[in-house]
């Protein structure tokens, strides 16, 4: 078993067993990444793949594969509607040299893949490498170097200075999924500020509430102890609890700058 779901391990082997048709000789291997390679996925999760390539898919091979991912979400159950990843050049995915690269994208739930830089980052090199499980093909760790620890702190820092403005471009402020996104999306860029390494976001919360001030501690309990709700676009948010989220996400910037950025 890959996860604790068995329909999620069924889509899982249908879609690599798919893949590597369709791409021929230029299949490497399959991955899963993401919250259930850090053993904290579950039903509020999508489930996040690399599929690795010798080349980037174009052609009849390209084609293909958008055929393939039109058709996954509409098949029968939950997981084939929850799935997301990409389909990942060896030579761009090898080490940070790689990064900018646009990879061929399937986005949550979406049926039409693009072109996009989404899962090209240190994140999801340090996860694969440490965390990744092997769907079919080589030790993930054959295809992925160790991310540089500066690198990935450098990564993190400018994610966190210009956070909420940044969620509030593509997010609605109405709904309680945000501020817990923003308090947990916080909570992941400061362990890997502290640690060069990568939480789920209910790892980081949970460190962050035995870590950071005490005063913290009914924020991230809360979010928490709501992240059960998942998304609902009718949910508001707790009466001052957007407002808390944006306080925080001020105080974890000062974090940073106090360490000297």
């Amino acid at each position: 078993m890959y996860t604790p779901y068995t329909e999620l391990d069924q889509v899982l082997t249908d879609l690599v067993d798919s893949a590597r048709e369709i791409l021929g000789d230029t299949y490497v291997g399959a991955y899963v990444q993401g919250s259930f390679a850090l053993g904290a996925g579950d039903l509020h999760s999508d489930c996040d793949f690399i599929i690795a390539t010798t080349e980037p898919p174009s052609g009849r091979i390209e084609a293909d594969l958008r055929v393939l991912h039109d058709e996954l979400p509409a098949g029968e159950g939950f997981w084939c509607k929850e799935i997301e990843g990409s389909y990942a050049d060896i030579a761009s995915l090898k080490t940070s040299q790689g990064l900018g690269t646009p990879w061929l994208y399937c986005d949550h739930g979406h049926r039409v893949l693009i072109w996009d830089t989404h899962c090209n980052s240190l994140h999801t090199r340090w996860i694969l490498r440490h965390k990744g499980i092997v769907l079919d093909g080589p030790p993930i760790a054959s295809l992925v170097d160790e991310p540089p620890p500066d690198a990935m702190r450098a990564a993190m820092r400018e994610e966190l200075h210009g956070l909420v403005d940044g969620v509030r471009a593509w997010a609605p402020f109405d709904i309680a999924w945000t501020q817990r996104y923003i308090v947990s999306t916080c909570c992941r860029v400061l362990y890997t500020l502290r640690t060069a390494e990568v939480e789920s976001k209910r790892g980081a919360l949970e460190w962050a509430r035995e870590q950071l001030d005490p005063r913290w501690r009914p924020l991230l309990t809360q979010v928490l102890q709501d992240r059960e709700l998942g998304w609902d676009p009718g949910d508001p948010p707790r009466p001052g609890s957007l407002e808390a989220a944006c306080e925080f996400a001020a105080y974890a910037e000062s974090l940073d700058a106090d360490r000297g950025r």
